[in-house]
């Protein structure tokens, strides 16, 4: 079953310049990865450090390899520029409603 992950960051206000290359450059492997339908990037209007990544995966398996593979050998540059740790929720489609 499909699924949509949010992941929830925040910037340091000091990184903020390069954050939209170093965003850019981690969503390439991310949407390359193996079962990843796309993401989006949303911006704070209020808050420009505050930023949410909408994934969308084909299943929770996918979702859950592309995150080993970040805890490994696929570790980006994003944690360097974060202000604090990121938060990740894991959403299915009710299809019952």
């Amino acid at each position: 079953m499909p699924i949509t992950a949010f992941l929830d960051i925040h910037v340091k206000p000091e990184s903020l310049a390069e954050a939209s290359e170093v965003i850019h450059d981690t969503l390439l492997a991310t949407r390359a990865f193996d079962g990843c339908l796309g993401v989006d990037v949303l911006v704070d209007t209020e808050d420009p450090t505050h930023f949410v990544l909408v994934e969308k995966w084909i299943s929770l398996e996918h979702d859950t390899a592309y995150r080993t593979y970040r805890a490994g050998p696929g570790k980006s540059s994003l944690g360097a520029i974060l202000s604090g740790k990121p938060v990740l929720t894991k959403f299915e489609t009710a299809t019952d409603i």
